[in-house]
C-alpha cells in the first residue's frame, strides 16, 4: 500500500475518532431521552397465569408494576439499589407493590430490578432523584390514582362475563381526563378471548396526567406492541385488541 493512501486511511481514522469524542455526550443522551413517565398497574390473577405461576396468594386488587421513562432503560447501572434506604417505605411497598411471582425471602428482587431498569432513568428529574424518592413518589401516586376503587365505582369488577375493551378505557378516560393504555395477555391455543392484565396511566415531566398515545398513532402502537412493549418485554403482554375481553376474578372466588 503506498505511503499517500495509509496517511490518507490514519488521517480519517483520526478525524471519525475526535468526530466521535467530540459529540459522544449527544450520543449518550439521546440514548437516555423520553418524553413521558408511564404508571403501570398490573392485575395479579393474568400476571400468575402469565408467569405460570402458582402464585400462593396473590392480591384480590390491582397492585404496582412499576414507573417508567417511555424511551430509556437501564440509564446508571453503577447506581445500585439500597434496600435500607426504603425501609420505611416497606410497610406499603408490600402491600401495594409485592412481587408477586418471587417469594420471600427473595421480594426485594422486582423493586431491585424496576429501580435498576427505570428508576435510574426518571432520577434525572428532581422529584425522582434518590431511590427514596422514587419509591415514595410511586406510592403517592399509586394512592391518588386509586385505579382499583375507580374501576369498582365504574362497575367494572372481575367477572366471569366479558368487557369491551373499549368500555374500559373510556370509563377511566371519564374519571382521569386522559386515554390510558390497556394491556392483554393474548389468548392461548385453547382459548378464545384476551385476558386483562395491566392498565397504563401516563405523566408528564411535571407528573401531570396526559394521554399515553397520540391520536392516530393507537394503530401504529399496537402494531410494535405485538413484538414487545416499548418500556418492558419482560411479559408476553400486547396492547389490547379492540373487543371482548376477560377480567379474571382471584382464584378464590372462582371456586
Amino acid at each position: 500500500m503506498k505511503p499517500k493512501v495509509i496517511h490518507n486511511i490514519l488521517l480519517c481514522s483520526f478525524c471519525l475518532a475526535l468526530y466521535c469524542l467530540c459529540n459522544a455526550d449527544k450520543f449518550l443522551s439521546s440514548r437516555y431521552e423520553w418524553k413521558k413517565l408511564i404508571m403501570v398497574h398490573h392485575w395479579p390473577p393474568t400476571v400468575c397465569k402469565e408467569a405460570e405461576n402458582d402464585c400462593s396468594n396473590p392480591p384480590g386488587y390491582w397492585t404496582i408494576h412499576g414507573l417508567w421513562a417511555d424511551k430509556a432503560e437501564d440509564c446508571n447501572r453503577s447506581w445500585h439499589f439500597n434496600l435500607e434506604e426504603i425501609k420505611d417505605l416497606l410497610p406499603e411497598m408490600k402491600m401495594y407493590w409485592p412481587d408477586i411471582i418471587h417469594q420471600p425471602p427473595n421480594c426485594s428482587q422486582f423493586w431491585k430490578h424496576e429501580w435498576r431498569k427505570h428508576g435510574t432513568c426518571v432520577a434525572q428529574l428532581d422529584a425522582l432523584n434518590s431511590e427514596k424518592k422514587y419509591f415514595g413518589k410511586i406510592l403517592d401516586l399509586y394512592k391518588q390514582l386509586n385505579l382499583d376503587s375507580m374501576l369498582q365505582k365504574l362497575g367494572i369488577k372481575p367477572s366471569l362475563n366479558y368487557y369491551q375493551v373499549a368500555d374500559i378505557k373510556d370509563a377511566l378516560a371519564s374519571v382521569y381526563g386522559v386515554m390510558p393504555k390497556v394491556q392483554c395477555l393474548p389468548p392461548e391455543k385453547d382459548e378464545d378471548i384476551q385476558s386483562i392484565a395491566q392498565i397504563e396511566l401516563c405523566f408528564t415531566k411535571d407528573l401531570q396526567l396526559r394521554n399515553c398515545t397520540q391520536p392516530g398513532l393507537l394503530a401504529s402502537l399496537q402494531q410494535k406492541a405485538r413484538g414487545a412493549d416499548v418500556a418492558d418485554s419482560s411479559m408476553g403482554l400486547e396492547v389490547c385488541e379492540d373487543g371482548p375481553a376477560f377480567y379474571p376474578p382471584p382464584r378464590e372466588i372462582m371456586r
